[in-house]
């Protein structure tokens, strides 16, 4: 495998590939609104990248087509669910040629039962796009990490050697088998992701992730962070902070983004980071709560300053962060060839 990277987010994408939301127990009430949601994030992004929509079954297929814009592709393939970061293939490339590296999925740490379909679905959509994907014995989910593209990926301990996930490995193995799949040279660990996405308990998410740091930071650049900062009064402070001290300490430029959106809905708050975003061709979509359209433009304009040259889309979305996830974790790309 050697001379493969995993590009940063911000070089080119050939493709994006996105999963219609299918588990209805799951949804509940939401789904349809959840499906809008993924819709209005498809259309969104094939402005500016070709779009793949998956679909569990033809009737989801024809639903989903009156809904999309003919610039997404759809296919039909066995699934369990929609987060396409996390289960989806990791492509890699060496300037020439692509690759996909198909890590195991436990359904984030064994937390829900009949994901097999999920499983499976990151080989057969790397073998649809017509590249080798690569086993790797290894638990992982794309949320859970950043890179740089040079080299460097940023991982949350307490996610990815949680004892639901890699149990049976060390660190120091876990570290060895991503640095040779994906062409890095150091991974940076930091001890824990938000707290309200931690294993369940009172302020957490049920359909939490032990910690995915897509929810918290990103890289923008090569060595440079945007990561989230919080109030001292805040339950995040002190695990934000001893995040960005192991990040400073290992040379990374912290930039701080002090904005954070959530609702409340049922009787429970939920968190809708902005930092969920996803960077496109020409653009970066970012979700929306729209509890307050003031801290909604004052975190758009923010990340108009982070990505010049790129637009800064704004989209609402309620469903899926009650689902756990947002645009950030929906997407999943396919860099350009000629990334290098």
């Amino acid at each position: 495998m050697t001379g493969f990277r995993m590009p940063a987010e911000w070089e080119p994408h050939s493709r994006k590939l996105i999963g219609w939301p299918c588990r209805e127990w799951s949804w509940g009430s939401t789904l349809e609104q959840g499906r809008e949601e993924f819709a209005r994030v498809a259309n969104t992004i094939a402005a500016y990248e070709p779009v793949t929509m998956v679909c569990a079954t033809e009737e989801h297929a024809h639903g989903a087509r009156t809904r999309l814009s003919e610039a997404v592709d759809i296919i039909v393939r066995p699934m369990d669910g929609s987060w396409l970061r996390d289960n989806g293939p990791i492509f890699v490339t060496n300037g020439t040629e692509l690759q996909a590296r198909h890590f195991r999925f436990s359904a984030w740490g064994e937390r829900h039962a009949d994901r097999d379909r999920d499983a499976r679905l990151g080989a057969t959509l790397a073998r649809d796009i017509g590249v080798k994907a690569t086993p790797i014995d290894v638990v992982l989910e794309g949320g859970a990490v950043t890179v740089d593209g040079a080299g460097t990926m940023i991982a949350p301990e307490g996610c990815v050697m949680h004892p639901s996930r890699n149990w049976y490995l060390s660190k120091e193995h876990v570290e060895a088998d991503l640095s040779e799949a994906l062409g890095l040279d150091r991974v940076i660990w930091i001890k824990e992701g938000l707290t309200e996405d931690q294993t369940r308990g009172p302020n957490r998410m049920y359909y939490g992730t032990d910690g995915h740091i897509d929810l918290l930071m990103c890289f923008i650049g090569g060595g440079r962070v945007l990561m989230l900062e919080v109030p001292e009064d805040n339950i995040n402070f002190k695990p934000l902070a001893a995040s960005r001290a192991l990040l400073e300490t290992a040379g990374i430029e912290v930039v701080g983004f002090p904005h954070m959106s959530g609702f409340e809905a049922d009787g429970h708050h939920f968190i809708a980071p902005y930092m969920n975003f996803y960077i496109c061709n020409g653009a970066v979509i970012m979700p929306l709560a729209g509890e307050d359209s003031g801290a909604d433009e004052a975190a758009r304009a923010e990340l108009a300053e982070h990505f010049p040259g790129r637009d800064i889309i704004g989209l609402p979305m309620r469903a899926a962060p009650m689902q756990g996830g947002a645009i950030h974790c929906l997407t999943q790309q396919v860099p350009a060839i000629s990334a290098s």
